[in-house]
């Protein structure tokens, strides 16, 4: 007779946390995918995934421990003296067999949910993709990655999840995606923002430079006179918004870079010019001293 505390290997006085990561720990070790050349490898883990969906759920749990139900949640059935029957007990009998033969079928309840975390880059959430996920019941499923994935947004598989017990329906599968940081796009709601630097020639003259987007390179027109921190908006090329409406923007915060090799005609120039043209840069200010 299988015993799920066993299966699982925990105690029968295990709270929930700890059969939770017990079956974790079982699942990742023992899946079939990682054991092709062991025939029972899928039927260990069906026993694995039967003894967490009896366990995880309270009530199977509270049946099992008082030896109502099996592990597949098939009622026992009660055992009963054996007595000499007399002509007016009959019809009793009658009632308490038809009531033990009902209570011989299978409790139907429905499988546990199960979640799986997914890790994606930037542009994948973006644009939307489809990546192939291994489910606990050794399937393998493609998930369909929707465009304007959040970091920690979950998908819902319906019917994925942990087998029913006595053919009750099965669970859901709830597939949480983690988004990788990325070295040049934030994501700001809806909004996209980068940083992209400029020389001193764009930023006093203007020009057109050529900036990266969710979607591919674009060409943008830098006007004379930009600052570090001067931010130009690309109406329309940031995130998806829900239910395929229209898209955030982009927003390209400008920095000045000057050139990193000293160059001597230049800082000749900027000493002529800079004692004739002094300018507030904006810096902060200190507080000013309280008297004490």
């Amino acid at each position: 007779m299988k015993n799920p505390y066993q299966i699982l290997g925990v105690s029968t006085n295990a709270n929930q946390a700890q059969i939770k990561k017990a079956y974790r720990e079982k699942a990742q070790k023992l899946h079939p995918d990682k054991r092709p050349d062991d025939p029972k490898a899928e039927d260990v883990f069906k026993d694995i995934s039967a003894a967490y969906n009896l366990l995880s759920n309270d009530d199977t749990r509270d049946q099992f421990d008082r030896d109502e139900i099996t592990m597949t949640g098939s009622r026992r059935k009660p055992r009963q003296r054996q007595t000499p029957k007399s002509p007016a007990k009959r019809p009793f009998d009658r009632f308490f067999r038809q009531r033990a033969s009902k209570s011989e079928n299978p409790l139907k309840i429905k499988g546990t949910n199960v979640t799986y975390t997914l890790t994606v880059d930037f542009p994948t959430a973006a644009k939307g993709a489809k990546k192939r996920v291994s489910m606990t019941n050794g399937k393998h499923l493609e998930v369909n990655i929707p465009p304007g994935t959040d970091d920690g947004q979950v998908l819902r598989l319906k019917g994925q999840g942990m087998e029913g017990i006595g053919g009750g329906t099965i669970g859901d599968a709830h597939v949480e995606i983690r988004v990788k940081p990325d070295a040049l796009f934030i994501r700001d709601g809806h909004n996209v923002k980068v940083s992209i630097p400029v020389t001193l020639q764009e930023a006093v003259m203007g020009g057109k430079i050529e900036v990266p987007t969710i979607d591919g390179p674009v060409t943008v027109t830098i006007p004379e006179g930009s600052n570090t921190g001067a931010v130009l908006r690309l109406k329309g090329k940031g995130m998806q918004k829900p239910a395929g409406k229209s898209r955030g923007d982009q927003y390209i915060e400008l920095k000045v870079v000057l050139p990193k090799k000293s160059d001597g005609e230049f800082t000749e120039f900027v000493k002529r010019w800079g004692p004739d043209h002094a300018y507030d840069p904006g810096r902060p200010k200190s507080p000013a001293k309280q008297d004490t």
